[in-house]
């Protein structure tokens, strides 16, 4: 990765700005219908991508889309559902256990608290981030590997550890664009700034980034 510079306050700004520009609504890429379902998309995605995800989930949570119906269904089911996803088998049973304790501590819903949601099974920081930014609306970052990249590759937030650039996302971000900037990072990760051959051919921000040198276009 290479050593970058800070980008300054203006220079983040407009970033974002363009980022708006291009995708007014940035929305999440797992499939869900309520909080819970979307808990358990975030839970399972660990170490696998949203693509295999949504292909175990959309049958699941057609039978499944609360607490109580995933206990009724049962671990052993569950494992059938997602065994195509990585770590199925441990990820069959946080869904069971967290759907346990959603029902016995929240009334069956998903807490908006972070302490409550990471002290479910299964659930860490970074999901927690995820949910409540897009079930609740906090402006939350969860930084993946494709947040941690861009923070450190663009000069956007350098840091060591996903703690660190977190930490500097939620300084730096410009409020006004903090609900949805989880949402754009991890778009442009995923299918411009690359991690392998970032393509700064038709990236919108190449010109703030401090990446170099730019990836130049395919002849």
């Amino acid at each position: 990765m290479a050593k970058s510079t800070r980008l300054k306050p203006e220079e983040v700004a407009e970033m974002f700005r363009r980022f708006e520009a291009a995708n007014p609504e940035p929305k999440g890429e797992l499939h869900y219908a309520n909080p819970y379902t979307l808990l358990v998309a975030v839970v399972l995605s660990a170490q696998a991508t949203d693509e295999s995800v949504n292909r175990a989930t959309q049958p699941l949570f057609r039978i499944a889309d609360t607490p109580a119906k995933m206990l009724k269904l049962g671990e052993d089911k569950v494992r059938d559902a997602i065994k195509t996803i990585g770590l199925y088998r441990n990820k069959a049973k946080n869904v069971i256990l967290l759907s346990r304790q959603l029902i016995d501590k929240h009334g069956g819903e998903v807490p908006d608290d972070r302490d409550a949601l990471e002290a479910l099974p299964g659930v860490g920081r970074k999901t927690a981030n995820v949910v409540l930014n897009t079930a609740f609306g906090h402006p939350t970052i969860a930084v993946d590997t494709h947040l941690f990249r861009l923070g450190n590759r663009t000069g956007l937030a350098p840091g060591k550890t996903p703690a660190e650039v977190e930490a500097k996302l939620l300084k730096t971000v410009p409020k006004t664009y903090a609900p949805q900037a989880h949402h754009w990072l991890i778009l442009h990760g995923r299918y411009v700034c690359k991690a392998r051959k970032p393509e700064c051919w038709r990236c919108p921000i190449s010109d703030l980034c401090r990446f170099k040198p730019k990836t130049p276009a395919p002849i």
